[in-house]
């Protein structure tokens, strides 16, 4: 037998012991680590599927320390930062303890900022930054919006507010990251100094 065929022959023999297959030239073959189960024995890994820990949150469940709850649909589609934002505060407890500051009855409850736990006379200037999110979404009653001073470019990171009233003299102007979809009759009933008990993301 030739020498080239009898090394073609070998290195077929060698693939087939290993179990593979030669992958083709300029692909990259990803391989998963094996796993050991919980009984010791080894498997294959698998891709993880998504758990309900990991999947996008779109509700927010705000509870006063002084009864009721409210929840909100947030809208990643339109204010994608804001709302991830929002989000890992929410999550990392960012919101516990602190308070409504400015209640404007027949406009906007405002509150959280962290300042009002450590410092409420000076609650409502606290809060760090974020680009604002301008979208089409409509500030009517219930919709839900983020502070922001002179700059319209520049948002608050933590302060937040909820329109009492329609008030489309917002539109376009503050980032609307959410909309109020039950508990409207306990946001309406916000008091200057009521404190956020938790906010619960789901």
């Amino acid at each position: 037998m030739p020498r080239p065929i009898v090394l073609f022959a070998a290195l077929s023999l060698l693939i087939a012991a290993c179990g593979g297959a030669a992958a083709p030239r300029g692909s990259t073959v990803f391989t998963l680590p094996p796993t050991t189960s919980a009984g010791g024995t080894t498997t294959s890994a698998q891709t993880p599927s998504p758990s309900p820990s990991s999947a996008p949150a779109t509700t927010a469940v705000v509870t006063l320390e002084k009864g009721g709850s409210f929840t909100i649909a947030l809208r990643p589609d339109k204010a994608p930062n804001t709302v991830a934002n929002f989000i890992k505060k929410a999550r990392d407890g960012d919101y516990i303890g602190t308070t409504f500051h400015r209640v404007v009855p027949g406009f906007v409850a405002q509150g959280g900022d962290p300042l009002s736990k450590t410092d409420p006379a000076r609650a409502g200037t606290g809060g760090g930054t974020q680009p604002t999110e301008l979208s089409d979404l409509p500030f009517v009653k219930g919709a839900v919006g983020i502070a922001r001073g002179g700059d319209i470019k520049v948002s608050n990171a933590s302060q937040f507010f909820i329109c009492l009233a329609d008030a489309h003299h917002l539109d376009g102007q503050y980032t609307n990251f959410g909309q109020v979809t039950s508990g409207m009759d306990v946001v309406l009933g916000i008091e200057v100094g009521d404190k956020i008990k938790s906010i619960e993301v789901h």
